[in-house]
This record gives structure tokens, sequence and C-alpha cells, in this order.
């Protein structure tokens, strides 16, 4: 059955017109009036948070136009897939289409939402509407990958900005969050330990207490985070840890650490 990130309010009962970027889909696979269809919701849009009960909802296609579809929305099933524990991924941008293929990969895994960065070894830059564009291009990434694995929670991607600033801003706010650093120097603790209280890790009081509910994972760029970096990083509360001897591309390190930690 198809599944449908639909950013509009859901109620069981209702007939509503989708969103354009669902109705293609809808047509791409050429579904009829009367095929069903799995609704969801729950995700940051362009004009904020949406209000939901999260899991997704049935709904019967009910009409058909050149460029519109219709469906009644049927029952709400309180279903939801996402990872134990928030993850949030802070990554310098890897160049060309691979950012395009991490951003899928970690929403797959259950990212809770996707910081872009620029550090000083970053090849991409990005600012002003080339910045913004590539943002809700990534946006459009996370969703489709969200209808595909069963995910009903859209990762949010926010806007992107340069470590240096994210850490005097977005990163010093975030006071709950467990904070990981990927570094490839002899101190880092290995992932997992940092990431099991149970292996004596965690870098926070609430890690000692059992597992953090919420966790921010840093990653540099290919070659790393200058030492500069790393120290301005680890001046903000973050913990080098290490993914173990060999040296992984930047896409796949975070990649990697994701997967460790969801």
């Amino acid at each position: 059955m198809a599944r449908l990130y639909c950013p509009l309010p859901l109620v069981c009962g209702s007939t509503l017109e989708l969103p354009a970027t669902a109705a293609r889909h809808v047509q791409v696979l050429r579904l009829q009036p009367g095929d069903a269809v799995t609704l969801f919701n729950f995700g940051a849009g362009w004009d904020g948070p949406m209000q939901s009960p999260g899991g997704e909802f049935s709904a019967t296609i009910t009409a058909m136009g050149r460029s519109s579809v219709q469906v009644h929305v049927d029952t709400h099933q309180p279903i939801e897939r996402e990872a134990a524990r928030a993850v949030h991924l802070a990554v310098c941008m890897p160049a060309n289409e691979r950012m395009d293929w991490l951003v899928e990969k970690a929403t797959e895994l259950g990212v809770a939402s996707i910081q872009p960065l620029m550090s000083e070894r970053s090849v991409l830059r990005l600012s002003g509407e080339r910045a913004t564009k590539k943002q809700q291009h990534w946006h459009s990434v996370a969703v489709s990958a969200c209808e595909q694995c069963g995910g009903n929670r859209v990762p949010l991607v926010h806007p992107v900005t340069t470590l240096a600033a994210w850490l005097k801003t977005d990163a010093a706010s975030d006071v709950a969050s467990q904070r990981l650093l990927l570094a490839l120097h002899d101190k880092a603790t290995p992932l997992r330990a940092a990431a099991d209280p149970a292996q004596g890790g965690g870098t926070r009081p609430e890690a000692q207490s059992g597992t953090p509910r919420s966790v921010t994972l840093l990653s540099g760029p290919e070659g790393g985070l200058s030492r500069a970096e790393e120290a301005a990083a680890m001046g903000c509360g973050f913990a080098p840890v290490s993914l173990g001897a060999r040296v992984l591309r930047a896409e796949t390190a975070a990649l990697v650490g994701l997967a460790l930690l969801v």
C-alpha cells in the first residue's frame, strides 16, 4: 500500500485534497478511486511544526483530476517505528550527491534531525538562495525515505550554517542532549562505550542513571575537523568518540555512528 506524507490536519471521517507532491505520487503509481493509501503528517513543514497525534491514517481515494487527488480519511493507527532515543546528527556536508545519500540513509535509520554544517575543510559551501533550495531538497529526500521505510516522523533538516556559528547558538542551547564528537585521535572513547552507560560510558549526568534519551552526534568532513574546531566542540561539552582503527569516508562515518546510537 502506498504511504504518503500529507502535511495537513488529518481527521478521521473527513475528506481532503492531497498536496501537490502527494497527488503526483498517486498519479505516478496509477492508483484509482477506491484504492487505499496510508497517510502520515508528523514532521516539520515549511510553515512550522505540524500538530499531529503521530501514527498513520488509512485513507481511500475518492476522486482524481488531471493534477488533483481527493481522499477520505478512514481510521487512525497509533503505530510508531521510531528509535528508542532521539539522535540528532550534525554533519559537515560531503560534496556532490553524497549528502543526498546521507540524508536518505539517516532517515531510514531513524535520525531525529539533521544539521548541515560547513567547517574549515568542507568542500561544499552554500549560502543564500542556494542553501535554502538545498535545505528544501533534503527535506524532500527525507520525506521520500520516510514514505519508503515506514517511518511516521519526518526528520527536521535545519538550515545550513557554519560549525562555529552552530556551536555558539544551537549546540550551546541543547543542554539535555548527550554530546558526542566523531574524532580520529587516540584519546577518543569507543562509541559503543560512550553511548552505553552499562559499559562505563556517558558524558553527562543523566547518563549515569540510564541511557540518555537524546544524543547529538557531530561528524566532520573528509579529513576530519581541524584541531581548533575539535577544541571548540569539546569546549561546548562534546566528548570525542571513535568508530575503530579504520578511517571511514565522511558520510560512512556519520551513518555508522548513527546506527550504533539509535
